[in-house]
């Protein structure tokens, strides 16, 4: 009997040092250097662009449709915004609104993430944190180069590159706009509790990889809650004009509470109101608030809703009011 006291002891140790390993094991913080030493002129970032394009229109591993895009004025413009696409996505993902933004006057620059819009639909399984936030800075990079007056929009895990984007240092970023962004999990999903040691498993590949039944890679999905995971808390004051979120009610996908809660500790940090546009239930959108079409012309005013909410217009726009909620 005393040996079998000492080996449940042994075992229930040693399971308490596992569990408290998964909580205590740090979680990495990529790298927060973001600015060049030396700005982009706008013809040095038009050809990182055109080069980025044309090297991915010669690899037969990528899907058309799904290459990074560049829209134009042909000269430095006064505004420019950097549009980061949600994981498993491709910057298609941004038709509509990158026109939007591009009738508007704005530069610009939709790139595509690490290991997507590929034909081996697995390949985003492999995708790594450091992989993304090196993305997101070269990305900025190049839309400083490309107008003054330059923000990001970041939809789902893209949502939580933005806001990296706009809490490194530099001061790039003015206007930041977060659609569905993935601070963390629907609870529903996964509780708050197990959101930690599903990163130290799965994020640092610990354990076999599993895949959802909407494809999410966990190693992948693991990858941007560590960005997440590492944004300063409290957030530091940079130099933002703006921030606004927007998200559905139906979203299943992210933390709702958190989707809006982390980007507004971000606008409290520089005493700007936080602007939250919530979208009808009637209107059946889910996760992805970019995928409009079967609304028509209400999808077509949410998308010009959204550049204004990006620009910080104080009021909502004609007709938009009384279906799309904003609040401050």
């Amino acid at each position: 009997m005393p040996e079998i006291i000492t080996l449940l002891v042994g075992g229930l140790a040693l399971v308490v040092a596992l569990v408290a390993g998964l909580y205590l094991w740090p979680v990495r913080r990529p790298g927060r250097r973001v600015a060049p030493g030396q700005p982009l002129d706008f013809d040095t970032a038009t050809r990182a662009a055109e080069a980025i394009i044309a090297a991915e229109a010669a690899d037969p591993a990528l899907r058309p449709e799904s290459r990074s895009r560049l829209l134009s004025h042909g000269s430095r413009t006064g505004r420019a915004v950097l549009l980061l696409h949600g994981y498993t996505l491709a910057p298609e993902q941004y038709d509509g609104l990158a026109e939007e933004f591009f009738d508007s006057g704005y530069n610009v620059w939709i790139p595509r993430a690490p290991r997507h819009g590929t034909v081996d639909g697995r390949a985003h399984h492999r995708v790594e944190a450091e992989e993304l936030t090196t993305y997101a800075a070269r990305a900025l990079a190049v839309v400083a180069g490309l107008g003054d007056e330059v923000g990001v929009v970041g939809i789902s895990g893209g949502g939580v590159l933005a806001a990296w984007l706009a809490q490194v240092p530099g001061d790039v970023v003015r206007h930041l706009l977060l659609l569905s962004p993935f601070f963390g999990p629907d609870p529903r999903q996964a509780p708050a509790f197990a959101v930690r040691p599903l990163i130290t498993l799965y994020g640092r590949r610990i354990l076999p990889d599993r895949v959802t039944s909407r494809g999410y890679s966990l190693s992948a999905v693991t990858q941007y809650l560590t960005i997440a995971r590492g944004l300063p808390n409290p957030p530091r004051r940079t130099g933002l004009w703006t921030v606004a979120v927007a998200i559905s009610p139906l979203d299943g996908v992210v933390d709702r509470a958190a989707a809006v809660t982390v980007p507004r500790r971000i606008a409290d940090a520089h005493a700007i109101p936080l602007r939250v546009c919530t979208l009808p239930e009637t209107w059946g959108v889910g996760h992805n608030i970019l995928s409009l079409a079967a609304l028509g012309a209400a999808g077509a005013e949410l998308r010009r809703r959204y550049v204004a909410l990006y620009e910080g217009e104080p009021t909502p726009t004609p007709g938009l009011a009384q279906v799309a909620r904003v609040e401050e």
